[in-house]
């Protein structure tokens, strides 16, 4: 299987700035992101589960003030960082689209 660099692991520290990258669905690019939380990567489509649109509020800033849930700059709507269920706003129960994502030698890496 052909993989495709999403960045070096070292730029994805603990509750800190994501890393935007599109990925390709139906044929269009589409807007995703990778954080790193409790050690371990996780990578979602930019796109709210209430509204669609992208969650960052600066470029790369996905996560609340704790640093504990990922949150919609727009509709406050909370995930939790390890799953994407949102846990508190407008779309209780639903949750972020996965982008499946690896680290290995040092990078960050998504399926081409």
């Amino acid at each position: 299987m052909s993989r495709v660099a999403v960045c070096e692991s070292a730029e994805l520290v603990d509750g800190g700035p994501g890393v935007r990258f599109e990925v390709e669905q139906r044929g269009k690019a589409v807007a995703a992101f990778a954080v790193r939380f409790r050690g371990q990567v996780h990578g979602y489509i930019n796109r709210c589960a209430h509204v669609p649109i992208e969650l960052d509020w600066n470029h790369g800033e996905f996560f609340d003030d704790t640093k504990l849930y990922l949150m919609c700059s727009t509709h406050g709507a909370i995930y939790a960082p390890e799953s994407g269920h949102c846990v508190g706003g407008p779309c209780r129960g639903s949750r972020l689209e996965p982008v499946t994502l690896e680290e290995s030698g040092g990078m960050v890496w998504r399926p081409a």
